[in-house]
């Protein structure tokens, strides 16, 4: 692997997507991400990409042309609730439409640099918007650039896509978007919908008709460890993508399942979710040509976990190695503006305290239980997908 073949998409524009201040969905996070590795020398100008806006024709590829005008509209619309936006979760702010466009062009590039065989590795941290639906907001997502990306792809090469997402959030608007489609492998890697938005991502949710197999959820308990939430995708992922074999890999790297969070209740370290990030690429070469697509999403700890976990997911795709502590000038450049003080360390340290209010006695409990759900989403899925092999 060489930095030629890849491409990073970042861009002032995404700073526009910014629900106001006290939202926890921070345009902060790329920003952070993206000084980090500029100054931590892992990120050089040539690899770059500026984010062109999303066309309205790829838009439409999954989003309803109502929904999409109300988008455009929302700041004079009488009642944007019915399309899910406004308060708590999706103020209306301005330039809504052009601040998710730039997100979801930002991603379809990615995909199209990808396929064409241009680049062989894509990244774009302000992607990974997989709650929104069809004609509705959702979690902090107005328009889901992941499903609109994949619905390009199988119009344009009608390829076998895998879509692996590691958000603390169930990954349901991609889900559904392709729940009876047997072309598209959708993995989720979640806190059980019981104990956390948005309440879906059942191991029963196995895709309908010719599809099913194909829609795999982990939902784990609150409190899993890092060491749990990485047996689980060791489980799960390796297996399902041999067994699928897709033309091109998605990823979702959301921060979320971090034991710092405020908004989950889950507690893998940034060193499981590099690890994570390794086996994907690792994966990508052997299943799909190394052609692989990794997207941001949720993480609300943003000086503390997103810029660092990102930063190591973007280290192990382009096979650069992390120093052991972060940049004193990144440091001292946004500890003013920081209300915590910023980490040293690229890894989380091995004596910090348990997360949140979980009991430490448990851990072993919550292990078992979620190997038991791994495996059964495993074997499920296998099961359907050996079924429609000819």
């Amino acid at each position: 692997m060489t930095l030629e073949q890849l491409v990073y998409f970042h861009d002032a524009g995404f700073d526009l997507y910014d629900f106001g201040e006290g939202h926890p969905f921070s345009p902060l996070r790329q920003r952070l991400t993206f000084d980090l590795l500029r100054e931590a020398g892992l990120l050089p100008e040539a690899v770059v990409r500026a984010a062109p806006p999303a066309a309205e024709e790829e838009l439409l590829l999954f989003h309803t042309p109502e929904y999409v005008d109300a988008v455009r509209r929302a700041d004079r619309l009488a009642a944007p609730e019915r399309w899910g936006l406004g308060p708590p979760d999706n103020p209306v702010f301005p330039h809504m439409h052009r601040a998710a466009s730039l997100r979801v062009g930002a991603t379809v590039a990615a995909v199209r640099e990808v396929m064409s065989g241009r680049k062989l590795q894509a990244v774009n941290f302000g992607g990974g918007l997989h709650h929104a639906h069809p004609a509705r907001a959702s979690g902090f997502c107005i328009y889901n650039d992941i499903a609109v990306a994949i619905r390009w792809l199988r119009r344009e090469y009608g390829c076998k896509v895998a879509y692996v997402d590691l958000d603390v959030h169930h990954g349901d608007g991609v889900q559904w978007a392709f729940y009876d489609d047997p072309a598209v492998l959708t993995i989720s890697i979640h806190e059980s919908g019981r104990s956390l938005f948005p309440g879906t991502g059942d191991v029963d949710e196995v895709g309908e008709g010719d599809a099913r197999g194909t829609s795999v959820n982990v939902p784990l308990l609150p409190y899993t460890s890092g060491s749990s939430w990485f047996e689980c995708f060791e489980i799960v992922v390796p297996e399902l993508l041999r067994a699928f074999k897709p033309d091109i890999l998605i990823t979702q790297h959301g921060c979320d399942p971090h034991r710092l969070d405020p908004l989950a209740h889950l507690a893998v370290s940034t060193s499981y979710m590099a690890a994570a990030a390794r086996a994907l690429r690792e994966l990508a070469g052997e299943v799909c040509g190394g052609r692989w697509v990794a997207l941001g999403g949720g993480g609300y700890s943003i000086w503390d976990a997103v810029p660092r976990t990102w930063a190591a997911v973007w280290a192990e795709i382009s096979e650069q190695r992390l120093p052991e502590t972060l940049p004193p000038s990144w440091r001292a450049r946004w500890q003013p503006a920081a209300p915590v003080e910023l980490p040293v360390h690229w890894d989380d340290l091995v004596d910090e305290p348990p997360p949140k209010d979980g009991a430490d006695g448990e851990d072993h409990w919550r292990s078992q239980r979620n190997r038991r759900t791994a495996q059964e989403a495993v074997e499920t899925a296998l099961r359907f997908l050996a079924l429609r092999r000819p």
